[in-house]
């Protein structure tokens, strides 16, 4: 018969076991977001607004966040396109080290803003979110200034 007692650190077995699993996922993401810094991915151009006009990386907005679009590698990128209908498109795109998007594409992005990795791959996709720890401080919205 298993009992919820407090153990040691004033915790239950269960409460344990939950920070036991949540330290587990945080030194995975640590990990990836350690591999996506070291990686260069695939990063989509948008669209322009004119001939003259310059072409920035494409970007979706998801409830008040921009999030940075990239893609493990090409096949990604067409599975994208392919989910949105636009396989025959030609798309342009930029290689771009993760570090590099993280460190000065969010910021200066001028808006809360992260970077989505092969989106158009379900559970195997990663979200990189605009937070202390993944981001620049200034670039965070978890960030405090003290101002």
């Amino acid at each position: 018969m298993y009992l919820d007692v407090p153990g040691p650190a004033g915790q239950t077995p269960a409460q344990a076991a939950g920070n036991d699993e949540a330290d587990a996922r945080r030194r995975r993401f640590a990990e990836l977001l350690g591999q996506f810094r070291r990686t260069a991915v695939l990063v989509p151009l948008g669209e322009s607004d004119g001939p003259d006009s310059e072409r920035g990386l494409l970007t979706a907005d998801l409830n008040g966040v921009r999030f940075i679009l990239a893609f493990s590698d090409g096949q990604a990128l067409a599975r994208y396109a392919q989910a949105r209908g636009e396989f025959a498109r030609e798309w342009t795109y930029q290689t771009v080290l993760g570090a590099r998007l993280l460190d000065v594409a969010v910021p200066a992005a001028g808006v809360p803003c992260g970077v989505a990795l092969d989106c158009a791959d379900g559970p195997y996709g990663m979200v990189f979110p605009p937070v202390r720890g993944v981001v620049p401080d200034e670039a965070a919205v978890d960030f405090e200034t003290g101002k």
